[in-house]
């Protein structure tokens, strides 16, 4: 029922939502395995989930489907995908065959012995590195990923600007993700940026992009939601601050979702939820397949469609 809902405000705004017709990003998400489990996680990632992980025979055919599928951009996640056995391999594919790579990294990971080498190597293969810090503030970040979590983190950027990240190389990109603490949106304007800027450098830590992303009525935040008795509230909240102008950005359009048994997915979203594209699996999709394709939406949609718009690249329309 609330999937009509949502689709109902998306025809009385004149509005239609189907794929584009090439394929931008090809996200592939190696598995829940983490090293952190944050409260607002919406893939209800943690220590104890290394059986999700993206089996060797599923990664082979990621790669022939670089080929196949000539996306602009490979993006990987998890999880922490830097704890999968070939996160490296994965990396060396796409830029051997001459295609962007985003990493989408918690930072902390980056402290652990075994990575620790990642930050030269990330930035030898010129791959973008997209961070997860919630808020400049220590308080309201280990609010929601753990005590130590900020001071981590700090250090984790530290690292990376140590090999060239956030002082405006392009072939080093450092992108910050934040994301609001607790049940409201978090729109994003220059005076925001600005503010984490100075705060952060205070630190020793620059960044090249400030981007937001609305926390989804989804998993771990969808129980904290439950939990509080705010469930309700939060999905009105969504609703009310629906913005026909962000559909046409939205990342759906023009990323495919790659789940790690080879299932495809419209976004991340529709993957946790278990809202498949049918037919086909990365195995064996074709471009043709997928382009203007009509999209799986549902009640999480208002938290893409919300304020400013919200999507992995962040918002999808200027801010105020």
């Amino acid at each position: 029922m609330v999937a009509s809902t949502f689709n109902v405000r998306l025809a009385a705004a004149g509005q239609r939502l189907e794929r584009a017709q090439a394929l931008r990003v090809l996200q592939l998400n190696l598995g829940r395995l983490c090293n952190m489990r944050c409260s607002h996680c919406h893939v209800g990632a943690g220590p104890d989930q290394g059986h999700t992980q993206m089996p060797y025979a599923v990664v082979r055919q990621c790669i022939v489907a670089m080929d196949r599928l000539q996306p602009q951009c490979v993006d990987l996640t998890g999880g922490a995908p830097e704890m999968h056995r070939h996160f490296r391999e994965l990396v060396l594919a796409a830029r051997t065959r001459n295609i962007p790579v985003i990493d989408r990294c918690n930072l902390t990971i980056l402290l652990v012995p075994a990575y620790q080498d990642l930050p030269q190597w990330l930035a030898d293969h010129q791959v973008e590195v997209v961070a997860s810090l919630p808020h400049w503030s220590q308080e309201t970040s280990d609010r929601q990923r753990g005590d130590g979590s900020w001071e981590q983190s700090l250090e984790a950027l530290r690292r990376l600007r140590a090999v060239g990240y956030g002082t405006g190389d392009p072939q080093r990109q450092l992108t910050l993700m934040t994301n609001p603490d607790g049940d409201r949106l978090q729109p994003l304007c220059d005076k925001i940026t600005d503010q984490w800027r100075q705060k952060l450098a205070k630190h020793g830590v620059t960044f090249d992009q400030l981007i937001g992303l609305t926390n989804m009525p989804i998993a771990r935040f969808r129980d904290w939601l439950v939990a509080a008795g705010r469930l309700e509230h939060y999905q009105q909240v969504l609703e009310n601050a629906f913005n026909p102008c962000a559909v046409r950005g939205l990342m759906c359009r023009d990323t495919l979702s790659v789940a790690p048994n080879g299932q495809l997915y419209d976004c991340d979203f529709n993957q946790m939820l278990d809202v498949p594209l049918p037919g086909h699996t990365i195995a064996d999709v074709m471009p043709e397949t997928l382009a203007g394709r009509s999209i799986h939406t549902g009640g999480h949609c208002f938290g893409c469609t919300a304020g400013q718009g919200s999507s992995c690249g962040g918002a999808t329309v200027a801010g105020p």
